[in-house]
């Protein structure tokens, strides 16, 4: 596993370079980087369909795609990255203590970051522009289903370091396909990874939490949920349900779970589930809702209630208002994103207050849980960790801090 070391090494050394560049360096490097994507649009596209038509986990292909519209989207998140401000050595407090200390709570970076994840060729690009606009390096270990995509595109990123006279090895990618790697990662780079964050399926996740001897940023699964109270608009359920579970079936702020007032169920659950059926959704419900579908639906068991599908598939449940809807989330989800649909501010406020989400939201899809849509520029994932960051970390959740303590000769009695 030298190696491996020697990317440790190389990373640390090219933190340095930070004490040296500036804000205007750093957005050259990203806009040099957003135009040789572009320019290479068409070799991207080709790699990345090298690893499309070896994708065997069909369900997982959509994650995996990069095609022009979404190249653009890359772009789009680097040139808003770009756009920030550099949000290190930033004064976050200050004040002064009766005895004369002055206190600072001051910005600083991370350090590097090594990042483990799959299918998604899209978080090589938003993590390399992320880590670099925030003052650190990044170790990039992604899947090998998307091992041409990622390279092609972190290949890129060190194109534009050499451009701009500034160390490649801010950004390194593992092309060493060994799935002994990731283990070394986790309990023998102590030295020189800060951080670790995992982006992929459960198992993934569960590895990375279980065996890190390192710091982790991430979370085991989206298993969303939607409640649905008695007193929504039903045009407006309808509407934020189909987005929330078909728009993208595959990333983890879908909906899984949807959950319905029993004393409005009629009304709701019909046209709600007529409209996820004219979708191609598969739909998996309560005794009480495959009674008015005439017990044609499959029924739920506890392991629905568990699973995340990515797919087109969500499963319904009747609840007892906004207290049950609540324990259900509580007992079963995995708090990252929940949503309350109501024109009851009382009973959303209830709601968002009483659920443990990292991401709670009232008339809203769910499948706006993500960096970009917050205004965030990207997205490095979304942490469910009960600590901070939590929800989306985009460019101020990858900084940490430090107190500046100043006086003129103070001494403690």
């Amino acid at each position: 596993m030298k190696k491996i070391n020697l990317i440790g090494v190389n990373a640390k050394k090219a933190l340095l370079v930070f004490n040296k560049i500036s804000s205007a360096q750093i957005n050259k490097v990203l806009s040099n980087y957003s135009q040789l994507i572009l320019k290479n649009k068409k070799q991207i596209i080709k790699k990345n369909s090298i690893d499309v038509k070896n994708m065997h986990r069909k369900h997982l292909v959509d994650r995996l795609v990069l095609n022009e519209k979404r190249i653009d989207a890359l772009r789009y998140s680097i040139n808003e990255i770009i756009k920030f401000p550099n949000p290190i050595n930033k004064t976050l407090e200050k004040w002064k203590r009766p005895n004369g200390l002055e206190i600072k709570k001051v910005s600083t970076s991370i350090g590097v970051i090594g990042v483990i994840y799959e299918s998604r060729p899209n978080v090589t690009s938003d993590v390399s522009a992320l880590c670099f606009k925030s003052g650190n390096c990044a170790i990039l270990r992604g899947g090998s289903e998307a091992f041409n995509s990622n390279k092609i595109l972190s290949d890129l990123f060190r194109t534009s370091l050499n451009n701009n006279r500034i160390d490649k090895n801010c950004v390194q990618y593992i092309e060493d396909k060994n799935r002994n790697i990731v283990n070394y990662l986790l309990s023998n780079m102590t030295k020189y990874i800060d951080v670790i964050v995992p982006r992929g399926g459960k198992e993934l996740v569960k590895k990375v939490q279980r065996l890190s001897r390192i710091h982790v940023i991430g979370h085991l699964e989206g298993l969303c949920h939607i409640y649905v109270d008695k007193d929504a608009d039903v045009n407006m359920a309808t509407k934020i349900v189909a987005n929330a579970k078909m728009r993208r079936t595959s990333i983890c702020g879908a909906v899984e779970t949807l959950l319905i007032d029993k004393r409005k169920l009629t009304k709701f659950s019909i046209p709600i589930i007529n409209k996820l059926l004219s979708l191609g959704c598969e739909i998996i419900v309560d005794k009480e809702i495959n009674k008015m579908f005439n017990n044609k639906f499959k029924l739920a068991t506890e392991l629905d209630w568990r699973t995340e599908y990515l797919d087109a598939k969500i499963s319904i449940k009747s609840v007892n208002g906004v207290d049950e809807a609540k324990n259900h989330i509580l007992k079963y989800g995995t708090m990252h994103t929940d949503s309350i649909i109501t024109n009851n501010t009382k009973t959303a406020e209830k709601f968002l207050n009483g659920v443990n989400s990292a991401i709670a939201m009232h008339n809203v899809s769910t499948q706006f849980a993500d960096g970009g849509e917050f205004g965030f520029g990207g997205e490095i994932g979304i942490s469910t960790n009960k600590l901070p960051p939590r929800g989306p970390v985009g460019i101020n959740q990858l900084t940490s801090y430090k107190y500046i303590v100043s006086g003129k000769g103070i001494i403690r009695n």
